[in-house]
């Protein structure tokens, strides 16, 4: 009989199984990724990557609001709802870049110019606000500013989901087609590869927030305004790093052509190797630009008209056009993957359309809390490094269960992660501090908390966007995603009206002081933030919860999604 190991052994070979382990799924999630990387993908890369650096000036926006402007918290939920209208518009954005495939760099260029420009008008409030308000108000040029960014965002990320096509190569140096299964593996990698260009991109940005902004709890106002405007100047390399990505696609594309031409191809024959094949190529649906054209007209009708509930109205149209679309494309599923797609998507709709507690909180924060331009940069560096390492982690966890299933465990977790935010505001910070330990404060509470919630950020889409990969038909893939984008995108929109809705019950005021006098002309109040937070708390579990048991009692009863 063999001896058996004594424990000394066994603790010692444990270690080293543990490294073996963590070495082996470093390799499968990390390693092999990069080994996967082809220059070829560097161009949409550059685009997501621009996207995610449009972060850098958030932090500044919300002191530059809370300090120069006197826009009230309900009035910035507003906006955010128009400000996120755009991304609904993905849809025929999308089918026009098929439609006129050639000529989709002119798009990442018109993006460019509108990122550009409403990056200019902030600098040009902080830099020269006479003249700036000599035309418009502060307000107003905030406003233009803010509904400029994001159509040039949603321009540009459209087009990037395009050339993330034409990077998969589909035929070696020779000219010869590649195997199916690795142009597939391909595309998978390329997609894995965009969503960490974005993640990557709001880390970079954050620790250039952290870097910028420090020593800021001793600079005075004049000194933090020269921070904020050195931060636009860099922010202008937003538009830069997309144009450089079409650059280079273009330079790409240009000597694949002459590699081709050289070992004796013919003209035609080149632009069938290289170009988007025929098949792949749609023919205009009318339904989409036509239902598009509606929702636009009818977004900017109510939006200029002066009437009551015109934002609600807006968002009842464009969910009813956005559903109708929706149900024109599945007509060519079965019944059951219908139903399916449907269930699936009134669960995350739901989800997603959580509201917040808005702008308060955060202005709460920093006044009595006192959070500064530089904590707030650690909470978006920790939350975008965590939210990274999270697509890694919990790869299998979205693998292994229904989107119902993970659905209703995030609602759990983010409903027990709104607990410590409640706390601080009650003062478990400063008992802490007394009876616990003395480095429990304010901060070090946020910070546990961000970490917590962070990883958790992507986890619910994920499952969502594979399944319709594999379900949808092979010749409508890139339809259904827009038309899952723009609904999805519409759930944010009611997340910022159900936040305005709270906003006007649970008024929430930050000090504002007349330009001119010095005098207050708003004061401080945050004594029904508490009633606010609850609020938050308890519609975000019982939103999703109710939306998973209708669901599963209707469209999902017959299904395990």
């Amino acid at each position: 009989m063999p001896k058996p190991e004594s424990p000394s052994r066994c603790q010692t070979d444990r270690p080293a199984d543990i490294a073996h382990k963590l070495q082996h799924w470093l390799d499968q999630n990390v390693y092999d990724l990069a080994r996967q990387m082809r220059l070829s993908y560097v161009p949409p890369l550059m685009v997501y990557l621009a996207a995610g650096i449009s972060g850098l000036t958030g932090i500044v926006g919300t002191f530059f609001v809370k300090d120069y402007l006197g826009l009230s918290a309900e009035f910035l939920a507003a906006l955010t709802f128009w400000a996120m209208l755009p991304w609904a518009m993905k849809m025929p954005i999308g089918h026009l870049v098929d439609l006129f495939w050639r000529h989709k760099a002119r798009m990442i260029y018109l993006g460019a110019g509108l990122i550009a420009a409403s990056l200019l008008i902030m600098l040009n409030l902080l830099v020269d606000p006479d003249s700036m308000t000599g035309w418009l108000s502060a307000e107003t040029w905030y406003v233009v500013a803010t509904l400029l960014a994001p159509i040039g965002y949603v321009i540009q990320d459209t087009v990037a989901d395009a050339m993330t096509v034409e990077a998969v190569v589909r035929v070696d140096e020779q000219g010869r087609p590649l195997p199916e299964g690795q142009i597939q593996l391909a595309h998978t990698t390329m997609q894995t590869l965009g969503r960490v260009a974005i993640i990557g991109g709001t880390l970079l940005v954050a620790a250039a927030n952290v870097y910028l902004f420090r020593g800021v709890e001793t600079m005075d106002a004049a000194r933090q305004a020269a921070v904020y405007v050195q931060i636009y100047r860099w922010a202008l390399l937003i538009p830069v790093i997309s144009v450089g990505g079409v650059l280079l696609a273009s330079y790409l594309r240009s000597s694949a052509e002459w590699r081709l031409a050289a070992q004796g191809y013919e003209t035609a024959d080149i632009e069938r190797l290289l170009d988007r094949p025929s098949t792949e190529l749609p023919a205009v649906n009318w339904w989409i630009l036509g239902g598009s054209l509606s929702f636009t007209l009818f977004a900017l009708i109510m939006g200029l008209a002066k009437i009551p509930y015109n934002e609600e109205l807006v968002f009842l149209g464009s969910l009813s056009i956005v559903v109708f679309l929706m149900w024109r494309l599945t007509e060519e599923l079965t019944v059951s993957l219908r139903k399916q797609l449907f269930g699936i998507a009134l669960v995350i709709f739901v989800f997603r359309a959580i509201p917040s507690t808005g702008a308060g909180s955060t202005w709460w924060m920093i006044d009595a809390l006192g959070f500064d331009q530089q904590f707030l940069s650690k909470l978006s560096l920790i939350s975008s490094g965590l939210t990274l390492f999270g697509m890694f982690v919990f790869r299998r966890f979205m693998a292994e269960r229904s989107i119902t299933e993970i659905v209703a465990i995030l609602t759990v977790i983010f409903t027990v992660l709104n607990l410590p935010e409640i706390a601080l505001y009650y003062g478990f910070h400063q008992w802490a501090q007394t009876h616990v330990a003395g480095f429990i404060d304010a901060r070090f509470i946020v910070l546990v908390d961000t970490a917590l919630e962070s990883p958790l950020g992507q986890v619910a889409m994920i499952p969502m966007l594979a399944w319709i990969a594999n379900s949808a038909p092979r010749q409508l893939k890139a339809t259904f995603f827009a038309v899952m984008a723009a609904f999805v995108n519409l759930a944010l929109s009611l997340s910022q009206l159900l936040t305005k809705l709270l906003n006007q019950w649970f008024v929430v005021t930050r000090e504002v002081r007349d330009a001119v006098t010095g005098a207050i002309a708003v004061p401080a109040d945050y004594s029904q933030l508490g009633g606010l937070f609850f609020a938050v708390m308890v519609l975000g579990f019982a939103m999703p919860m109710l939306a998973i048991v209708i669901a599963k009692r209707t469209l999902l009863s017959e299904s395990k999604p």
